[in-house]
């Protein structure tokens, strides 16, 4: 008999995109209907879809897997975001108020719109925590409707991802199976889906770091009262240690058997001189020394809990983790990574959650329990609405609505109509940007050139008042009769080539040759002589 009631969840993993369908009950457990995976290392790197036909072909293979097992069509589904440029950024945006303005949720609305309107350059914003709310001078609250108040300043956490992270994933499942392809049900926050299932009350409000350690990435996410305080992807995760490993001339797919059994992220000093000799073999294929495997190991594990351990104290809350912090991940089942966390941050609260806080039903035993399924399971507990294609109301077995098929082809077209808009905003955001920037070149331009006006005109202010103390320092001496000394100090005003002063220089210079051949000593004595003379001559 076909089941007609369900929720459909697909993880697009870097190493796996996995599918699970699975039926809420009562008591909160959840029944698993099936399950299927397929690698995906050939189309997806570090959670970011890069092969959007390979993706499309495995993902339809996946869901048919799943419809065959339950026995019934697949309208929707329930996919998660995540991959190497999700991270989030902090926004305030604050509104002055008459006096004792009551909060309406409108207001409260307006304002987060208004954070939403956040510009971004090549990204878009995913989703929105929420921080708290500043009301007045310092009154904080999470909760600030119908708190009356002057002034309101709200604090966002803005996640955000590559602009095209959404549309591949929309363009993958709209083109998988048959037309119409699948409806995305919803895009739920990956790390946020994860948090559900395995941080405890407690833990987020007590303040917790949740670390994902992925294949290709590894997820950093900070808690504290409850509010998700900030996200990270690291692009290092479990297989750059495998690939250290192959570096030492070994097939990867040894490498990564040599991790599993050999492989530790922290290994205590020791004095023991056997341990450098000690060999680690792999079924005589392959042998490496257990002191060079382990500094292979742990120089990489070393890397990235470097990495988590800034974003954590990135996120300002390193000091107020009093729940410590939470591993998790395929990768989190590298030994002894608990003791390398704590060596690394210094927190010494870890624990390794491996399952999920829920319980599972059916064929739970179709999933792993290593660490590396917990996402697709928060992603299967965020799922409300029933994915399955038919109206279990109807009680028909046709998989094939043709008013499912209109409402969809309408609700691609708007989607479309959605997309161009967006589109063509964006343009015209980065014309005005661009625009922006050439106006405020030209005004920098424009300011350097007044400046260096300013500057020219202060330089030639300085030459005329020098070149004018110069002139006075030579009337100066002609008073004193030093004509010499005159004349030196005009010659140097004149050697100035001050425009404005040429002509008045000149004139002093005519002046002081005058003046200086007037009281020559020598040319007095011959004028005196000259006028004896012809006193003799005359008498």
């Amino acid at each position: 008999m076909a089941v007609t009631d369900f929720i459909v969840a697909i993880e697009l993993g870097s190493t796996k995109i996995t599918g699970v369908a699975g039926k809420k009950n009562a008591d909160g457990s959840i029944r698993i209907l099936a399950y299927a995976s397929e690698k995906s290392s050939d189309c997806i790197k570090k959670g970011v879809i890069y092969n959007l036909d390979k993706t499309t072909q495995l993902i339809t293979t996946i869901i048919g897997r799943l419809e065959d097992r339950l026995g019934a069509g697949i309208k929707k589904v329930y996919v998660g975001m995540g991959g190497q440029s999700v991270r989030s950024i902090r926004n305030t945006e604050s509104k002055q108020l008459e006096e004792d303005t009551k909060i309406s949720q409108a207001l409260i609305d307006e304002m987060m719109k208004v954070n939403c309107e956040f510009p971004l350059v090549d990204q878009e914003i995913l989703a929105v925590e929420p921080q708290e709310y500043k009301m007045g001078n310092n009154q904080l609250t999470t909760e600030p409707v119908g708190i009356p108040t002057d002034r309101i300043e709200g604090h966002y956490l803005n996640i955000i991802g590559r602009n095209t992270l959404k549309s591949n994933i929309r363009k993958c499942f709209r083109d998988a199976g048959n037309r119409p392809g699948y409806e995305i049900a919803d895009y739920l926050l990956a790390p946020a889906a994860t948090a559900q299932v395995l941080l405890t009350p407690s833990e987020k409000r007590s303040g917790c770091a949740l670390i994902d350690f992925g294949a290709d990435t590894t997820t950093v996410s900070v808690y504290k009262n409850n509010i998700l305080r900030h996200l990270a992807v690291i692009p290092l995760g479990g297989s750059n240690i495998t690939k250290d490993i192959a570096s030492q001339q070994v097939e990867e797919e040894e490498a990564e058997q040599i991790k599993l059994t050999f492989g530790s992220a922290y290994t205590a000093p020791s004095d023991d001189e056997g341990d450098d000799a000690r060999e680690c073999s792999l079924d005589g294929k392959f042998s490496i020394r257990a002191r060079k495997l382990e500094d292979i190991v742990e120089a990489r594990v070393e890397e990235i809990l470097q990495n988590v351990w800034n974003q954590i104290k990135l996120s300002d809350f390193s000091d107020k983790l009093l729940a410590g912090a939470v591993l998790t991940g395929g990768a989190a089942n590298l030994p002894n990574l608990e003791e390398a966390f704590t060596h690394i941050t210094k927190i010494e609260k870890v624990r390794t959650a491996l399952n999920a806080n829920v319980e599972l039903e059916g064929y739970s035993n179709l999933i792993p329990k290593d660490g590396s399924q917990n996402t697709l399971l928060g992603l299967l507990v965020a799922g409300k609405d029933n994915c399955c294609k038919i109206d279990p109301r109807k009680q028909q077995l046709d998989f094939i609505d043709l008013e499912d098929q209109n409402a969809e082809e309408e609700k691609k077209r708007k989607e479309e109509e959605e997309a161009q808009k967006k589109a063509a905003e964006e343009k015209k955001r980065k014309e005005e940007e661009e625009e922006r920037k050439r106006q405020e070149e030209a005004e920098r331009l424009r300011r350097l050139e007044e400046e260096r006006k300013q500057q020219e005109q202060a330089r030639l202010e300085k030459r005329k008042k020098d070149c004018e103390a110069l002139m006075a320092t030579a009337e100066a001496h002609i008073q004193k009769k030093e004509y010499k000394k005159a004349l030196a100090r005009a010659i140097e005003a004149q050697d100035m080539h001050v425009f404005e002063k040429s002509a008045e220089i000149d004139l002093l210079i005519t002046k002081i040759k005058r003046l200086k051949n007037e009281n020559n000593p020598f040319k007095n004595f011959l004028s005196k002589l000259k006028d004896g003379a012809d006193e003799i001559m005359k008498d």
